[in-house]
């Protein structure tokens, strides 16, 4: 691309392209330790301890789908210098009922979720001390109070750390069970065992899938990336991202195949899976291999409630900044200064605030069946709502002719809103009508 106007779109001064470089990644990690919960790697390594490596090219494919779903929002944000729900209540008042609705109920379940998650693992690495109850509170009230007193930077930082955890606690288990290399090469072709149809579509369109995708353009911004010129940066760092969530994935797949598969032995659903697992680990490996899965499972669980509490946050600031302005104030160029201000608004802190202190009545409590189904389907739905919204937005004259979608990200976007509506069918008919 050559250089760029004197301004842009965005009023800000325009520059020449920056260079893709390893010193600016930061969104991306982020958007990469937020959306990989607990939840997912029980789900890859239900899937690994079933059909073994077989599942693996679908993970690579999964990977390549979110690349191009993080991308197409990243583009929308510094091509327009619009927010996504700015672009969204271009297409229609609809979009604006269904997402008041959805981030209402899907906080007020996630939240007690998030909190639960992350106390799964203190809970079990000091067993003689206080119960989950109250560790879920703490955690709640601690990500509550990080994020906000806490600009981007150091929540970035603090992000990278965590996926830093992570990723060696989970590339270190895959190594000590000792993967088969030519299964894991045999897994690369394209292959469905029987029953196996579910399982394919759940790695491909589940890890690293959720609203937090929508957020890594407000992420974008807040790093400070305002205008296309950051382009090239902005893919770089969100290739990073989904690279780092693949090996994940991978890594799984692998303990789940090796530890588990040969064994027969069978996880329970949901983050208490990674509980099981730590005690397999324990039998084969020693206490010490079991405490440090541990630690991985809370840095994964803890950064994704801290990355909703922030992610989601400034959406939701974003929402009723634009939903309170007049039909042309949607106009208004988005970028770093906006999100600076958002983070700091009273919206941004009264969702912090739903996010953590109504769920905790839930930890008491069942869920109530209307939410539950309320929060299944309208979660449900959402992954297909943005992959099919993002290529009506980038295909129209919203986004500036340079920077609309090829036939690559054309039939990426396609394949995935596709992929997003089968798994939405499914999820809703797995609900407990």
């Amino acid at each position: 691309m050559s250089e760029t106007s004197a301004t842009t779109e965005t009023g800000e001064q325009a520059s020449r392209p920056r260079k893709s470089s390893w010193k600016y990644i930061g969104p991306g990690i982020v958007v990469a330790a937020t959306g990989v919960g607990a939840g997912d790697l029980v789900a890859t390594l239900i899937a690994g301890s079933k059909f073994g490596y077989t599942l693996m090219w679908a993970a690579v494919i999964g990977c390549v789908v979110k690349i191009s779903l993080a991308e197409a929002a990243g583009r929308w944000h510094l091509a327009t210098g619009r927010t996504l729900f700015d672009g969204w209540r271009s297409i229609g008042a609809w979009t604006t009922v269904y997402f008041a609705i959805y981030v209402v109920v899907w906080g007020f379940i996630y939240g007690a979720t998030a909190m639960s998650s992350s106390a799964l693992p203190i809970v079990a690495l000091f067993p003689d001390g206080p119960g989950l109850k109250f560790w879920a509170i703490v955690t709640g009230l601690i990500g509550l109070a990080f994020v906000w007193f806490n600009r981007y930077a150091v929540f970035e930082k603090v992000m990278t750390v965590l996926i830093g955890i992570m990723f060696v606690v989970v590339v270190y288990v895959a190594a000590r069970v000792v993967p088969d290399a030519g299964a894991s090469l045999a897994g690369l072709v394209p292959v469905l065992p029987d029953g196996s149809l579910l399982y394919t579509l759940g790695l491909i369109g589940g890890v690293g899938g959720t609203i937090t995708m929508a957020a890594y353009g407000y992420w974008v911004n807040a790093k400070g990336w305002g205008n296309s010129s950051w382009m090239k940066v902005m893919r770089l760092d969100n290739r990073v991202a989904y690279i780092t969530t693949g090996i994940f994935v991978v890594a799984m797949l692998i303990v789940g195949a090796e530890l588990l598969h040969a064994s027969q032995i069978a996880l329970t659903s949901g983050d208490r899976g990674l509980i099981d697992l730590g005690k397999v680990l324990e039998d084969r490996f020693g206490t010490g291999t079991a405490k440090l899965f541990l630690v991985g499972f809370f840095a994964t669980s803890f950064s994704s409630l801290i990355g909703v509490w922030h992610g989601v946050s400034l959406m939701f600031a974003d929402f009723v900044e634009r939903f309170r302005a007049p039909a042309e104030g949607g106009k208004e160029h988005a970028g770093p200064a906006v999100v600076a201000r958002q983070q700091r608004s009273l919206p941004f802190r009264a969702y912090l605030l739903w996010l953590t202190f109504p769920p905790m009545t839930l930890l008491w409590l069942d869920e109530p069946f209307g939410l539950v189904i309320a929060y299944g389907v309208l979660g449900a739905f959402f992954m297909p709502f943005l992959a099919l919204t993002l290529l009506w937005l980038l295909n129209s004259s919203r986004t500036p002719r340079e920077w609309r979608n090829g036939w690559v990200s054309n039939g990426m976007l396609a394949l995935a809103g596709l992929l997003f509506i089968v798994l939405c069918v499914q999820q809703v008919r797995e609900l407990p009508w």
